[in-house]
């Protein structure tokens, strides 16, 4: 749909994002394969562990160009995800792109000034830039529209113009397609339920264990990374109204040496790290296939004890009641 609107923009350029701080330049590059978007926010990150990092800013900077003439050295559609709105900032980018022949397309998204500084309050405090820095930004992307053609831009659009929706529902579509098998190929198919409890960072070290006995029945799968990994079961029926869950392998708190099989509840990735670290040893959750659901006190003394304390407490109890009756 892009294409009805600016019939001559090209399938292959440098698209470069042109706004304040909040005005969603972030958002519009995502529309964009990630493969596709240089954002200096990411390569703050990935230079410094902090993306909000300002001390990271020329790094971050330098790596951006260092990727961007290699992506433009092979004809590569690339979208450049900054703020853009000072012409020192721009040239490098339409100098890259020029030297490979590759069209430049200045992208201005003018998200007004009042909404730019309202996004800023939820930002975390180290992504928040101040008001008057917002304000700065969204004036100098203003004052630079007239002069982005003489720059070098070969072409300058509004970002509200960009039918950038259509193209990224069919992509996500397809993705979609392909994660279900639907699209002729194997797709992740039974993966999907890991996804959903446990993220898609898991799935590469998540292997189904078809045969496996240790969960009475139900489907076993192992996450291994290295000599370290845990076992976990896929519960179809865990409240008997058909919800299903997994439950992850843990020691049996009651005997060491017990050879059955103890099961905690794993609803996140955060349970699966408990269970690594030892944490979930002593649920109050954790069900064993020999000594079934039981409390955090497995003492057996003080089970003892608390027994006869109560047997007593039941004597005196039906004493009284005697000695009332006679009266």
């Amino acid at each position: 749909m892009t294409r009805l609107l600016y019939p001559d923009l090209p399938k292959h350029a440098l698209w470069v994002l042109i706004g304040a701080s909040g005005a969603g330049k972030s958002t519009l590059a995502s529309t964009w394969p990630a493969t596709q978007v240089l954002s200096l926010d990411a390569l703050r990150g990935t230079v410094s562990d902090d993306p909000g990092s300002q001390q990271a800013t020329a790094d971050a900077v330098d790596v951006l160009h260092l990727i961007l003439a290699r992506r433009m050295a092979r004809k590569c559609t690339t979208i450049v995800d900054a703020t853009n709105v000072e012409r020192s900032a721009r040239a490098p980018l339409v100098a890259a792109a020029q030297q490979h022949g590759m069209p430049a397309i200045a992208v201005i998204v003018a998200t007004p000034a009042s909404v730019c500084v309202e996004r800023q309050s939820p930002r975390p405090t180290n992504r928040r830039v101040p008001d008057t820095t917002v304000l700065a930004q969204h004036k100098a992307m203003v004052h630079s529209h007239p002069r982005l053609a003489g720059e070098g831009f070969n072409h300058v659009v509004f970002a509200d113009s960009l039918y950038r929706l259509e193209p990224h529902l069919q992509r996500l579509s397809q993705a979609r397609n392909a994660e279900l098998g639907l699209d002729g190929r194997e797709g992740l198919g039974n993966l999907l339920m890991a996804r959903r409890f446990f993220g898609p960072e898991i799935l590469p070290l998540w292997r189904w264990k078809p045969g496996s006995t240790v969960a009475g029945g139900d489907r076993v799968a192992e996450i291994r990374l290295g000599q370290q990994y845990l076992t976990l079961a896929l519960r179809e029926n865990t409240d008997g109204e058909g919800d299903v869950g997994f439950d992850v392998m843990v020691p049996c708190p009651v005997d060491p040496e017990c050879r059955g099989y103890a099961w905690a509840p794993a609803y996140s990735i955060s349970c699966l790290h408990r269970a690594l670290t030892g944490e979930l040893d002593n649920n109050e959750d954790i069900v064993c296939t020999l000594h079934g659901r039981f409390p955090h006190n497995t003492d057996p003394e003080a089970d003892d004890h608390a027994q006869a304390v109560d047997l007593e407490g039941r004597a005196d109890l039906e004493a009284q009641a005697m000695e009332a009756a006679r009266g």
